[in-house]
């Protein structure tokens, strides 16, 4: 096994200490959902954006709330609709008479975490808008470039149930994405559990009592360590095998980009620091790939007719690929 082969070089103590206590202030709140918080600190600490998909009411607009409750730094909120334009995103020139000239003023999109709410209800012109923004961290309006300030993260979310008034989202702009993650409905027994969370307060004073844990120099910190996590070649071509095979699979009308084989390299780095490890596995490289490619892959019609999901095709491909060892 890899934990006989390394031995630890680097000292993430405090990054595992840092997302116990993120964590456990995120349990004052929502209760369950771990997989989901995991993958939201994971995408946090690789600095990549995240789609959240689930029903109403499964938390997913709450746990962007709270991450920025958690770390110190600026919030807003961007509800999606039919008539957004993109000046209602990025911001405008407006002209200002007592200077004689136009001044930008900036939009809600210029923040440290955004939350997108239902991202898919707005049109195409509006979501294009976000193209240069999540990619690049600047907006460019009127041959003037202003760049976003860091931490800068995007979280969307979106309803799989809804399809009427609401438009697809362009692949170029779900590639941007780090991260898609699913969301279902909590088992029983973290239900009774949420009731019994309610009996005496509210959702507000829960937030409320929500307290600070990192700052952005703490943030950075933590990413840095988590970058610097070691990965043996043979991980590596072993991802690159998993992402290049998406791109030969006859059910596979649109394969995995070089960013996804990014992707999984830098989650699976923190993924392993977050679990106390200085070192990454080929547990660890499975575990990120299907939140990394479900969705940045395109199914063959017949496929989809078949009632195949995404989420199954990785697995499978994942299957036929000797895991190093």
């Amino acid at each position: 096994m890899y934990e006989d082969i390394f031995q630890p070089n680097t000292n993430i103590t405090t990054l595992n200490d840092a997302v116990k206590k993120v964590k456990n202030e995120i349990g004052k709140v929502i209760i369950g959902q771990e997989k989901m918080i995991d993958l939201l600190l994971t995408g946090l600490l690789a600095d990549g954006h995240i789609l959240i998909e689930g029903v109403p009411g499964v938390a997913k607009t709450l746990a962007a709330k709270l991450l920025s409750r958690i770390i110190k730094v600026d919030f807003s909120r961007i509800q999606f609709t039919p008539d957004l334009m993109p000046g209602d995103v990025l911001g405008t020139s407006v002209f200002n008479p007592e200077k004689g000239s136009f001044e930008f003023k900036k939009g809600p999109i210029f923040s440290n975490i955004i939350l997108i709410d239902e991202i898919n209800r707005a049109p195409a012109k509006t979501q294009s808008a976000l193209f240069e923004v999540m990619e690049e961290r600047q907006v460019t309006i009127d041959g003037n470039t202003y760049k976003m300030s860091d931490p800068f993260l995007v979280l969307a979310t979106q309803n799989p149930i809804e399809q009427e008034g609401t438009y697809r989202l362009p692949e170029a702009q779900l590639d941007r994405f780090l991260f898609k993650i699913t969301v279902d409905y909590p088992g029983i027994e973290d239900e009774v559990n949420i009731l019994k969370s309610q009996q005496s307060v509210n959702t507000k004073s829960l937030l409320e009592s929500v307290e600070p844990v990192l700052n952005y120099d703490e943030l950075k910190h933590f990413r840095e360590m988590g970058q610097s996590v070691t990965v043996d070649p043979a991980l590596m071509e072993y991802v690159a095998k998993i992402v290049h095979a998406t791109r030969n699979n006859p059910a596979v009308f649109l394969g995995a980009s070089p960013r996804a084989s990014l992707a999984i390299f830098r989650t699976s780095k923190v993924w392993a620091a977050m679990k106390g490890r200085d070192f990454i596995t080929p547990e660890d490289i499975i575990e990120m790939c299907i939140p990394v490619l479900r969705h940045r892959l395109m199914l063959m019609p017949e496929k989809e007719m078949e009632g195949i999901s995404v989420d199954e095709l990785v697995q499978q491909i994942i299957s036929e690929i000797e895991v190093p060892r």
